[in-house]
């Protein structure tokens, strides 16, 4: 299995810094959580560093989604100057969320899937990065929970997908999830199959021999200790 991280566990961190942390500890990738306070940082030491870097959109405040349209327009807008930022810096992929709906009723979660639809085909038009969608966890609220959403915004679209292991644990479909076309990457932690509660793998309900059909990874939590302990993990299973 290809494996990094996410600098969730080391944000705003100097960027060489998270680079040799990567390769002292053997990763292959870094997935930069791109919240706006990373555009303020130094991170040309990413460029040509040797590792594949990857990049998660911004999500707070965001709703590619949104039936407002300011709000749409806005969070649309966010994510394209993400796929910039990421071709500057020679990065292969920007993982976007889908969106969230207000009220979980039947034709307005319609509707919102057709907004997040169009808003990925956007993103896709104007970036020259691979744009991959990010299924979401069992709350009614977040779309792209279930494998007919999000495979609908992928045959839509054309996107790539990246498998949040702990979201599909929540919904009990991680392993249909597993199975669908064009997945980009995945992001790895572990939860009680209740609560989206990122802990690291091994201390929930995950069924870690999922995790063989898995080819590239990002251990998604936040704390670097639970990083490396979950890493000693994968390393345990892909060798039994």
């Amino acid at each position: 299995m290809k494996l990094g991280f996410t600098t969730l566990a080391v944000f705003m961190e100097p960027t060489q810094d998270i680079i040799n942390l990567a390769k002292k500890h053997d990763f292959e990738i870094i997935e930069i959580l791109a919240e706006d306070p990373i555009y303020d940082k130094d991170n040309t030491p990413f460029i040509d560093c040797g590792l594949d870097i990857r990049i998660h959109a911004a999500t707070v405040d965001i709703n590619i989604a949104s039936i407002n349209k300011g709000i749409r327009a806005e969070s649309v807008r966010q994510m394209i100057h993400c796929g910039h930022f990421a071709e500057q810096i020679g990065a292969n992929t920007i993982t976007v969320h889908p969106g969230i709906i207000g009220r979980n009723e039947p034709h307005l979660r319609k509707w919102a899937i057709e907004m997040a639809i169009d808003s990925v085909g956007q993103i896709m038009d104007e970036t020259d990065v691979e744009v991959s969608v990010e299924n979401m966890p069992v709350r009614q609220k977040f779309l792209g929970n279930t494998v007919e959403e999000i495979e609908m915004i992928q045959e839509e679209t054309g996107c790539s997908l990246t498998i949040d292991t702990g979201h599909g644990n929540t919904c009990g479909n991680l392993e249909e999830m597993l199975s669908l076309k064009n997945i980009s990457y995945c992001h790895l932690n572990d939860n009680d199959g209740v609560k989206d509660s990122h802990i690291p793998l091994g201390d929930g309900t995950l069924d870690l021999n999922l995790l063989k059909k898995i080819d590239t990874a990002i251990i998604e939590l936040n704390n670097f200790d639970n990083i490396l302990k979950s890493k000693k993990v994968i390393d345990n299973l892909l060798i039994s």
